[in-house]
């Protein structure tokens, strides 16, 4: 069974997104435990503060320390942890790759940032991983939390219905997928292509694996080693 535990000043944000479809089956059948904690829930002031101006000055607060550390250390004494990852934008982008790796630990924290970020002094002593989704800015790290998730629980076995569904799916072999038909052949003339209906195999397999270079050629190129 994977534990995670996401540490968040919106704990309902997080409510819905694994609530439904796989994530939802994932949890009821034992397979992902889910856990939502407020962070403002360790605060030690009446406020339940979790934020502060910077020092040196500047637009935007900062998430303290007090109440993340509190929250932190109380779950490490209950069980060890894999990776302890910080959602910023200012992080190595999220892959395929890195999905695949993390499906195989058991515990994880995720701490979601808001405002600037957080003290810098978390990530040096207690983050282990940090994660970005993309070059651009969300208000906090909740729905970013939610698809990595999402893009790391479909692939524990005993998830997808289909097991090798996810080892076909782009990124996977470096490549970006080929296009897929179905029902009916033919629609208003416009028509499935003719090896996909031969039956042979080798053939179908060749033009899934041309499809693949010559699409990630025109929309991914940096995906492909030159080389």
């Amino acid at each position: 069974m994977m534990r995670i535990d996401f540490l968040t000043i919106l704990p309902d944000l997080l409510e819905s997104p694994f609530n439904f479809s796989m994530l939802k089956r994932a949890q009821k059948k034992g397979i992902v435990e889910i856990h939502i904690h407020d962070i403002r829930d360790y605060s030690t002031d009446k406020q339940r503060s979790v934020d502060d101006y910077a020092f040196g000055g500047g637009a935007g607060m900062v998430m303290i320390i007090q109440p993340i550390e509190s929250l932190i250390l109380k779950l490490k004494q209950e069980r060890e942890y894999d990776e302890i990852i910080y959602m910023s934008p200012d992080a190595t982008v999220w892959n395929q790759q890195e999905a695949n790796r993390l499906s195989m630990v058991e515990n994880i924290i995720i701490l979601c940032g808001h405002y600037k970020g957080v003290d810098q002094r978390l990530r040096d002593h207690y983050i282990t991983k940090e994660i970005s989704i993309g070059d651009y800015v969300l208000t906090g790290g909740e729905l970013a939390a939610a698809i990595v998730i999402d893009s790391v629980v479909r692939l524990i076995p005993g998830v997808l219905s289909d097991e090798t569904s996810a080892l076909t799916d782009s990124h996977q072999d470096g490549l970006l997928s080929p296009p897929v038909y179905t029902r009916p052949s033919d629609y208003k003339g416009w028509k499935v292509p003719e090896v996909l209906l031969s039956g042979n195999n080798k053939l179908i397999n060749e033009w899934r694996e041309n499809k693949s270079l010559e699409i990630t050629k025109k929309i991914r190129p940096d995906l492909i080693d030159e080389d």
